[in-house]
């Protein structure tokens, strides 16, 4: 059996599973190619915490190399084409032939689709605007913040409330609460719409109780920074004191020339296997679009929010069906549309929200009672993914097995 070459585009959370997935099931004749443009790796669920002070920025980073399996070879340049007819991708130090891609790219912030946002405000979305944004709020003097999630999609579904509440919580801590509002503005009906509802209602309470003002269905159009307003479709302006936006995203620019995306700008993919319609091409994480059952309006699919917990286990399938393919076994996996989050509320405590979202005739979530054990698992988690990869597997399956069984949640690994 000759040797076969698997290209990974992304050293993120999906990229980073896949490659290592890949070299733990094939023998070392084949060759797993992990596509990186940075060096340092940041691990974004802990950018809540740096924005906090919570965190260092060198608790939350590490050199790429350290956290993959050995054998898997990263090369760390920018993709910048993919020639699908030929199966090579040109980036910006060399071409590289393929047997096998997987896209894992992620999204794009473009804060310069809104008028103004750029220039007006800050973000917790990257590792420098949560840098920038720790700074801010420790000097904040008092007003009115506002948290706006600029557009949809967006990735990882509670991160506008967490990061609503978590201000809100650094701001008290600091005496603030008396001269200062928190507001979040969202385009969407309720807080995580995907879930229905009841979690929603519950998210609604969540922010309550932290003092953040929710105002959905507001859709931003424009931001005038000279005068700290924003402007939305069909509703009152709002004035501010200071912006924390959650920019609009876009698919990968690449993913767009090369024709893998739809017309909004994703990559759509089987819902089960993660394959693209080009044969051996798959898509997982962030860049990828896929339907599911509608809840509003069952003839209306929605799409599958963008989150790390679905990067990390697409990624697992599809290392697993391409492992079986190049072994020529019979071995299939699919990938079950099951995902969870933790919803950090400030104090050390976070509640939980868990689900199947392939189910029908909608998804089924939950949103588990708020305490501080959901904090101390993420705080958990990220341990792990931060450990050299050596430590990793062992340790992942004893934390989470046990967790699996202290929470009562089947556990995906």
């Amino acid at each position: 059996m000759s040797g076969k070459t698997v290209l990974i585009l992304g050293g993120g959370i999906g990229g980073l599973v896949s490659a290592n997935e890949l070299r733990r099931l094939l023998p070392s004749e084949h060759r797993i190619v992990l596509v990186e443009k940075n060096l340092r790796h940041a691990f974004a669920p802990s950018f809540l915490w740096l924005m906090t002070g919570d965190r260092r920025p060198e608790q939350i980073t590490r050199d790429v190399r350290q956290l993959v399996h050995p054998g898997v070879e990263v090369i760390l340049t920018e993709a910048q084409a993919i020639d699908l007819s030929n199966r090579r991708v040109q980036t910006s130090a060399q071409a590289l032939n393929y047997d096998y891609l997987i896209v894992a790219l992620g999204a794009e912030l473009a804060p310069g689709a809104i008028p103004g946002l750029a220039e007006s405000a800050q973000t917790y979305f990257t590792f420098d605007g949560a840098m920038k944004l720790r700074d801010t709020l420790q000097n904040f003097a008092g007003g009115k913040v506002a948290v706006v999630v600029s557009s949809l999609p967006y990735k990882c579904p509670g991160a506008p409330h967490e990061g609503a509440m978590l201000i809100a919580n650094t701001l008290c801590k600091r005496g603030l609460n008396n001269n200062t509002e928190v507001h979040l503005f969202t385009p969407e009906p309720q807080p995580m719409p995907v879930a229905g509802p009841n979690l929603g209602d519950a998210v609604k309470q969540m922010l309550e109780d932290r003092g953040v003002a929710f105002h959905p269905l507001h859709k931003l159009s424009h931001v005038n920074p000279d005068v700290g307003e924003l402007t939305f479709d069909g509703k009152e302006s709002f004035r501010y004191n200071l912006l924390v936006a959650i920019p609009p995203h876009r698919g990968p620019h690449i993913a767009q020339e090369a024709g893998l995306t739809n017309e909004a700008g994703w990559i759509p993919v089987d819902r089960a296997t993660l394959q693209t319609k080009h044969e051996n091409v798959y898509a997982i994480g962030d860049a990828a679009a896929i339907s599911i059952p509608g809840r509003w309006k069952p003839d209306v699919p929605m799409m599958l929010p963008k989150a790390g917990v679905f990067a990390h286990a697409q990624a697992e399938v599809v290392a697993r069906r391409v492992a079986a393919e190049i072994a020529g076994t019979g071995e299939r996996a699919n990938f079950p549309g099951i995902g969870y989050c933790m919803l950090e509320a400030g104090e050390s405590l976070a509640g939980f929200a868990y689900g199947n979202f392939y189910a029908e005739p909608s998804p089924q979530i939950e949103l588990r009672k708020m305490g501080k054990s959901w904090h101390f698992g993420k705080v958990l988690f990220e341990q792990w993914w931060l450990s050299p990869y050596g430590l990793k597997r062992e340790a992942l399956h004893m934390i989470l097995s046990l967790g699996g069984r202290t929470l009562g949640i089947p556990i995906i690994i």
